[in-house]
């Protein structure tokens, strides 16, 4: 044993190096001919073709006679008010911005404190990205409705209102649904307008639409976990969506594992999507499905901490309104489970300064995943999604010295607080001894406080770890339940 642990003092400068890195990098030429519009102009991801022999006028006809039944941007805009109204103890209504036209962007939040700032997760649904894909903003205001005519009844409305803050933009795109075409006033598809990682074709500002800088600076504003773009197709999509080399093919971001699992609660819960032919359980990786560049869902993951998946709910992208009843029963289940999975599953809690008790803006890593998530601002709340394993999740700040605890995830949440130390030295953070976490088959957690490294006096070092060991060995961590509110079935642990 003590020669193990001097192995592994020696070397702890190599080890447990906690990446950082939020997604792919960006590259600042294009070497790979992205701007080919061959490529950029990609008319979109659907499971059917249009008629090719249908004239533009022809094919503006048809859908006018399909909006029929659907709502116009104003009824929109009065439902939402109304629900508003009648819903006021659980709701708020607001806007994100405005279209080209000048159209507002209503969003409304739905929750049992509207408007407060509480240490829960916030999930974001958009509708009718695309504006001739209207569905989106027919059935979130059916969940809305049900939601709100739920609450206190169903446990799952209660669950999701009481735990979660659920914001609800039902048109991203007023001005493509009012012009009954895809893109927005000025004919850009708003699902390649955003940052790209591969490919610098988004990054001037100046160049970007209003309807996408109005979401990225809602992101800015809110701290959402998750989301769920709503489009026109029958397959739940996960990242990535594009290549660094434009070919098509399985490329998957450091949380696959848990994207998947993510796209199968809502594919599973869904009343035929996991049952697809051409999708296995009915999600699929974009750039596998085919390549996409300056997609809002990729942008969510790489620059705000929030797994977007894109959603596409209806085999048939503009159905005749007769059939929004079905829609709404084939896919409400999934939507309503896809949102309480913040609360049901996952590592929750909060980060702390041991010498004065304030928050702590901290960064949330796990070991083995090359991606990190940042504790909320003012509460310095975390909400780490993960599929169902064991992991190590790691809390660091710089001027503190970084805790860890080993977890297994199950089918319930787990709430894992931090209480970070100031770092007594002032060489800055140091580097963190590897943990090997060791999990207890009886225990769902185990705590590590990691020692910083000392390459000056390895034979102090060396006493300080056989302490630390024996002090790990005697130590064991409880669920401490505290007086705030929980998720329903999450175990509790400060570290």
């Amino acid at each position: 044993m003590i020669l193990s642990l001097l192995f592994l003092s020696l070397n702890l400068s190599s080890l447990f190096r906690c990446s950082i890195a939020r997604g792919g990098t960006l590259h600042p030429s294009d070497p790979s001919g992205y701007l080919d519009s061959s490529i950029y102009g990609h008319p979109g991801r659907r499971l059917y073709s249009e008629n090719n022999k249908m004239s533009e006028e022809e094919y503006i006809q048809k859908l006018e006679k399909l909006a029929e039944g659907y709502m116009s941007n104003s009824d929109l805009e009065k439902a939402m008010k109304e629900f508003n109204s009648r819903c006021s103890n659980i709701s708020r209504i607001y806007s994100i911005g405005k279209s080209v036209l000048g159209i507002p962007l209503w969003a409304v939040e739905i929750s049992d404190s509207p408007g407060a700032k509480e240490a829960e997760p916030a999930f974001k649904f958009i509708g009718n990205v695309h504006g001739d894909e209207p569905v989106g903003r027919e059935l979130l205001l059916l969940l809305a409705n049900w939601l709100c005519d739920n609450y206190m009844k169903d446990p799952l409305a209660t669950l999701i209102v009481d735990g979660v803050h659920l914001h609800i933009l039902p048109s991203m795109n007023p001005d493509g649904f009012s012009l009954r075409r895809r893109g927005n006033a000025n004919n850009i598809d708003l699902n390649r307008d955003f940052p790209d990682q591969f490919f610098p074709v988004n990054d001037d500002m100046d160049l970007r639409q209003p309807e996408t800088k109005a979401i990225m600076k809602w992101l800015e504003d809110v701290d959402f976990t998750a989301s769920a773009s709503l489009h026109g197709g029958l397959v739940a999509n996960y990242p990535w969506d594009g290549t660094e080399d434009t070919k098509k093919y399985y490329y998957g971001c450091p949380d696959d594992k848990t994207f998947r699992f993510l796209a199968s609660v809502y594919s599973r819960s869904h009343y035929n999507m996991s049952l697809s032919k051409e999708f296995p359980g009915g999600i699929t990786n974009g750039a596998y499905w085919y390549p996409i560049y300056g997609g809002m869902q990729d942008w969510n993951y790489i620059h705000c901490g929030c797994f977007e998946l894109t959603l596409e709910i209806s085999d048939n992208k503009w159905p005749n309104a007769s059939e929004l009843p079905t829609l709404w029963e084939y896919n409400r289940m999934s939507m309503l489970n896809l949102v309480a999975g913040l609360v049901k599953t996952g590592i929750h809690g909060r980060i702390f300064s041991s010498d004065n008790g304030r928050p702590l803006r901290a960064s949330v890593a796990i070991r083995g995943i090359n991606y990190t998530i940042a504790a909320s601002k003012t509460l310095a709340d975390y909400h780490r999604l993960l599929a169902p394993g064991k992991y190590e999740v790691i809390a660091s700040m710089p001027g503190y010295r970084s805790k860890s605890a080993c977890v297994v995830l199950g089918e319930g949440a787990v709430k894992v607080d931090f209480v970070l130390d100031p770092e007594i030295s002032h060489n800055g953070t140091q580097p963190l001894l590897d943990s090997g976490c060791g999990f207890d088959s009886k225990t769902g957690f185990q705590v590590l406080d990691f020692l910083p490294a000392s390459q000056l006096e390895i034979s102090m070092l060396l006493i300080l770890i056989l302490a630390f060991f024996c002090f790990l060995m005697k130590r064991r961590v409880r669920p401490n339940h505290l007086n705030h509110k929980q998720s329903v079935g999450a175990r509790r642990v400060v570290v």
